[in-house]
């Protein structure tokens, strides 16, 4: 199968700081890869080099490569929000814009891509939606506040949100963190569809999560106080959880750290 993201050597710093130190993997199409670790190995950090977020931050830099279908994301003269635009982003905590309602929400990054004209907006603000698995609880509130939804609810808007603008990859930083367990199930069934077209890369602190929602889970660890942190390993998910290559992994897995 061909690897639809291939990474090699990748460093991240912030100013003076070695984030996470000479990381390489590949990620495959239409797949759910997962990242565990301890807190401060650098997780979050490598997810956002995966759509150039990570250089938003001032002082912060990469070195490294990150292909997408072969083709360099850091590459001379590729440009970041155009990265952005194929590589979609769901943040640990729902972040609808306030001002703007639900049908303003979706809408936001189509109009910003050029999509014009009602019909097309409503075609695709409802496709979305039902991409989401929110359609049947706000399309009858479709011009009332997506601040006012549910933390669940927020969160499958800003999934929607993401979906709108077609991106090739989705990237989730702890997407149930902030949520009750009745809206993680809602997220983790979601997450399920969304890899039958999306490729779909999650960090989670939840182990049963990363079981339960992953094909593949990379496990991530730091070599000491103010250490980079490290990729241990990735695998398929079943052998990380039942018979991992590292000790290291499997000390985490069975809470003997971290």
């Amino acid at each position: 199968m061909a690897k639809r993201i291939e990474v090699s050597g990748l460093q991240a710093y912030y100013g003076q700081t070695h984030a996470i130190e000479d990381i390489s993997m590949s990620i495959e199409p239409r797949s759910v890869t997962a990242f565990i670790g301890p807190s401060g190995c650098g997780k979050s950090t490598f997810l956002r080099t995966l759509n150039r977020m990570h250089e938003v931050i001032p002082g912060a830099r990469v070195e490294g490569k990150v292909l997408l279908d072969n083709e360099d994301l850091y590459g001379s003269g590729v440009d970041p929000v155009a990265v952005r635009r194929v590589v979609g982003m769901v943040f640990q905590r729902p972040n609808p814009f306030p001002t703007m309602s639900i049908y303003e929400n979706v809408a936001a990054g189509l109009k910003l891509n050029g999509v014009r004209g009602k019909v097309r907006l409503d075609e695709i603000v409802e496709k979305s939606l039902r991409g989401a698995n929110l359609w049947n609880e706000v399309k009858d509130r479709l011009g009332k506040p997506g601040a006012g939804l549910s933390g669940g609810q927020q969160q499958r808007l800003c999934i929607a949100r993401a979906i709108a603008v077609e991106p090739q990859v989705m990237l989730m930083d702890e997407p149930c963190s902030a949520l009750d367990p009745i809206s993680t199930l809602a997220i983790e069934d979601l997450v399920s569809q969304l890899k039958e077209k999306y490729t779909i890369v999650i960090v989670t602190h939840n182990m049963q999560q990363a079981a339960r929602v992953s094909d593949r889970t990379a496990f991530f660890n730091i070599a000491g106080t103010g250490q980079p942190g490290r990729l241990i390993e990735i695998d398929e998910t079943s052998k990380i959880f039942t018979n991992p290559s590292e000790k290291a992994t499997e000390d985490y897995i069975t809470g003997r750290f971290g």
